[in-house]
């Protein structure tokens, strides 16, 4: 059933907005994915603060002549039936989800990506990038990083503590036996 006017235009304006503001715009062939298949997708990324959309390629390409930074990207040999992974706070959210969404079901597969900057990114990259630790695990790995030399630092320095207590412990025990 065709979309009507208002229906397209109210389609245009939310993928515009989701396009100004997503950090990485992942988009993946879905055919011979079915519906149960893509509510499981849109429950995980619901879970993940990432929107998923399925819109036609024409109505996408609309979407991005609204945005200033996308406008001059070429989607021309954008086709097939397109799924859109939207995240605005993350940027390799999108395609881990979506990476891991297709080893589940491999019928989906990476067409690319739109980053902030509106750059084209090819598949392999994008698969590149989902295998990358997110930024809340990147953050954890700084953190332990940077604490581990100050956590050494802090039991060199307890050892010698440690020791004179050993030391008045075993005189201790020495002295009431």
């Amino acid at each position: 059933m065709p979309l009507s006017k208002q229906a397209k235009k109210e389609a245009v304006d939310s993928l515009s907005s989701l396009l100004a503001t997503s950090k990485m715009t992942v988009m993946a062939n879905y055919s011979g994915v079915n519906v149960a298949q893509l509510q499981e997708l849109r429950a995980s990324a619901r879970e993940n603060q990432v929107t998923v959309r399925v819109a036609k390629n024409r109505l996408f390409k609309v979407a991005l002549s609204k945005v200033d930074a996308l406008k001059e990207l070429d989607m021309s040999g954008h086709t097939g039936q397109t799924l859109y992974a939207f995240c605005d706070y993350d940027e390799v959210m999108p395609a881990q989800l979506l990476d891991k969404f297709a080893k589940q079901y491999p019928n989906m597969e990476f067409v690319g990506a739109i980053n902030a900057e509106g750059e084209l990114i090819d598949a392999e990259l994008v698969k590149q990038l989902a295998s990358l630790p997110s930024k809340d695990q990147l953050r954890g790995q700084l953190v332990g990083v940077i604490a581990g030399p100050m956590s050494g630092f802090v039991n060199v320095l307890s050892g010698n503590i440690r020791g004179l207590i050993n030391v008045l412990n075993a005189k201790a025990e020495a002295t009431s036996a």
